[in-house]
C-alpha cells in the first residue's frame, strides 16, 4: 500500500508544555487508522496540527509525498484533507443545507457540488428531510451526521474524524460507526480519533495508542484488541 499520510517525529507544544512528543505514524490509502488514548494524550492536538490549525515545533507531515507542516489550513483542505472536529462545530443559525455547502467552499468544480450534496443526503437521509431547518435545532447525533456530511462535501482524499461518538447514545454511536464503515467501503481513507476504543479498533486496519504525547503501542486493530495492556487500560477488562 501507498502511504497517503506520513507523520514523522512530530512535536507540538503549548508554550512550555509539550503536548506531542516525537510521534511517528502513517496512514495508507484506503485504510482506517485510529489513534486511541485517554484525555490529554495528544490525539486532538495531532489532528489539529495535521489540518494546519496548529504549527508543529518539530518533525514533519507529508501528504501524498509533499510536506505540509507549514501549509496554511485552507490550502490543506484544498489538497484533500477534511477535518470533522471534536464538538461538531456546526453553524447553528445556518440551515442544514447551508452548513453542508460551506464544506465545498474550496472547490473549483462547482458543477459537481450539487451531486455531492445529494450523496451527503443519501448517506444521512435525515439531513435531506430537514435541509431548511436551522442546524442548532438538531440533537447531538444529528449534528454529528451534519459535521461528517459537511466534511465529505470537499471530496476528501483523507477524512479525519475527532471523537465522532462523543456524548451520543449507544444506538446513535452504532449508527455513526456504521457510517464510518460505509465511507471506508466507498474508498475514503480515514484517520479516526475515538474515545470508544473497542468500536474504533474493530473498524481499524491499524491503531496507535497514545499516552501523554507519545505512542506506546501500535499494531493492527485486531492485535490491539487482543492486547492485555489495551484491554485493561482502554476496554475496561481485567
Amino acid at each position: 500500500m501507498t502511504a497517503m499520510l506520513e507523520v514523522t517525529d512530530l512535536q507540538v507544544a503549548y508554550g512550555k508544555i509539550e503536548a506531542v512528543k516525537k510521534i511517528t505514524f502513517s496512514v495508507d490509502e484506503g485504510q482506517v487508522v485510529t489513534l486511541i488514548g485517554t484525555n490529554g494524550a495528544g490525539k486532538t492536538t495531532t489532528l489539529r496540527t495535521i489540518s494546519g490549525l496548529l504549527r508543529p515545533t518539530g518533525g514533519s507531515i507529508r501528504f501524498q509525498g509533499k510536506p505540509i507542516q507549514t501549509t496554511p489550513a485552507h490550502e490543506i483542505v484544498s489538497l484533500g484533507i477534511a477535518h470533522s472536529p471534536e464538538g461538531r462545530r456546526i453553524f447553528p443559525r445556518l440551515t442544514v443545507e447551508e452548513n453542508l455547502l460551506l464544506g465545498s467552499f474550496s472547490r473549483k468544480d462547482t458543477a459537481n457540488i450539487k451531486g455531492d450534496l445529494q450523496a451527503a443526503y443519501d448517506l444521512f437521509p435525515i439531513l435531506r428531510e430537514r435541509a431548511k431547518q436551522p442546524a442548532g435545532t438538531f440533537s447531538g447525533g444529528e449534528q454529528q451526521m451534519l459535521a461528517m456530511g459537511r466534511a465529505m462535501m470537499c471530496r476528501p482524499k483523507l477524512l479525519m474524524l475527532d471523537e465522532p461518538s462523543m456524548g451520543l447514545s449507544p444506538l446513535m454511536m452504532k449508527r455513526i460507526m456504521s457510517t464510518v464503515r460505509t465511507l471506508r467501503e466507498q474508498g475514503t481513507t480515514i484517520l479516526l480519533v475515538e474515545q470508544n476504543a473497542q468500536a474504533a479498533l474493530r473498524l481499524a486496519d491499524k491503531g496507535y495508542v497514545l499516552e501523554v504525547g507519545s505512542i506506546v503501542l501500535q499494531g493492527t486493530g485486531q492485535e490491539l484488541l487482543a492486547s492485555d495492556d489495551v484491554r485493561k487500560a482502554y476496554l475496561g477488562e481485567d
